[in-house]
């Protein structure tokens, strides 16, 4: 036998009975033994059946493991978020709602995280929090720079907000008016894709929450539409509306949840823009399964079109 190389052992010691293994590789426990230390007095071929042996009963163990992933999601989301996961998918979720995304990523840091589901402006301090990560991380909606993720899925906020403020100035059309934002802050990337549609002449009035519609409805005359970047709050909108005797030309909301639904159906909102959260996280799940070689294939990042919804093409349920 020639002079011997060195035996390169990937990753930890494999967490399996050197029995195992050896039957797995068709070697005897002595062998096996000597390879998983280091001791030398084997050949290569013979500790590259051991690596195949271990690296094979490492993904049989990762088929039968249910995936901890974390989701950093912002404070507005809902906290039902969670039913939007597959359950046919081997993941156990954690959400984090927060407007604190770097304090949250670095809160998951310190825990056993098999994975983390991001939705955050892509701020520096965003970016160095996930860089600390030692986890497959997937951004959501907001992406983040290349290297610092192994995927991306969701639809990009900017331009659905853009979106939003194609369809005002399309209803609107050459009539002047300005325009109502309902909880803005809660989107900003939204709203700035908005505005950056809008028409220069439209002036926007933020409101923090709809309970300050009909106040400011009161003093502003020139308000001819709504935009409602978060589905709460649009009944109440709806009905400031009516208790100071206005009317509204367009009604533009994001989000399908029963109020938007029934507004929708009535005709109280010209639109909704909605994104498939259920696909949306379906496809960040599936991508951090592959990153541990629980589901077979490539990693692919997934960006989607916002849907459009109006009275005419209103979902079953």
């Amino acid at each position: 036998m020639g002079p011997q190389k060195p035996i390169i052992l990937y990753g930890v010691k494999p967490p399996h009975r050197i029995q195992e293994i050896a039957a797995r590789a068709g070697l005897s426990p002595a062998t096996v033994d000597r390879v998983l230390h280091q001791r030398g007095g084997v050949r290569d071929s013979t500790a590259r059946r051991v690596h195949r042996a271990v690296a094979e009963l490492d993904r049989e163990s990762e088929r039968g493991r249910v995936l901890t992933v974390d989701l950093v999601l912002p404070a507005s989301f809902g906290a039902d978020v969670p039913a939007a996961l597959d359950p046919d998918l081997p993941i156990q979720a954690r959400t984090h709602l927060t407007d604190d995304p770097a304090g949250a990523l670095d809160q998951v840091a310190r825990s056993r995280s098999d994975g983390v589901i991001v939705l955050a402006p892509p701020l520096p301090e965003v970016t160095d929090a996930v860089a600390r990560l030692d986890v497959p991380v997937v951004t959501l909606n907001v992406d983040l720079p290349a290297g610092k993720r192994i995927a991306h899925v969701g639809v990009d906020d900017f331009e659905a907000g853009a979106t939003a403020a194609y369809l005002v100035e399309q209803w609107l059309h050459e009539r002047a008016g300005d325009v109502l934002v309902v909880g803005g802050r809660a989107a900003e990337r939204r709203v700035a894709g908005f505005r950056s549609v809008l028409g220069p002449a439209r002036r926007l009035h933020l409101l923090t929450g709809p309970d300050q519609a009909r106040a400011t409805l009161a003093g502003t005359p020139t308000v001819r539409a709504v935009y409602a970047p978060a589905a709460a709050g649009c009944a109440e909108v709806v009905a400031a509306f009516a208790a100071e005797q206005r009317n509204y030309d367009v009604f533009v909301a994001h989000g399908l949840d029963p109020d938007t639904l029934a507004l929708l159906r009535a005709q109280q909102i010209s639109a909704v823009l909605h994104q498939d959260l259920r696909a949306d996280l379906r496809h960040a799940c599936r991508a951090i399964l592959r990153a541990h070689g629980v589901l077979p294939g490539p990693i692919r990042s997934h960006p989607a079109a916002v849907g459009i919804f109006t009275p005419f093409n209103v979902p079953v349920s």
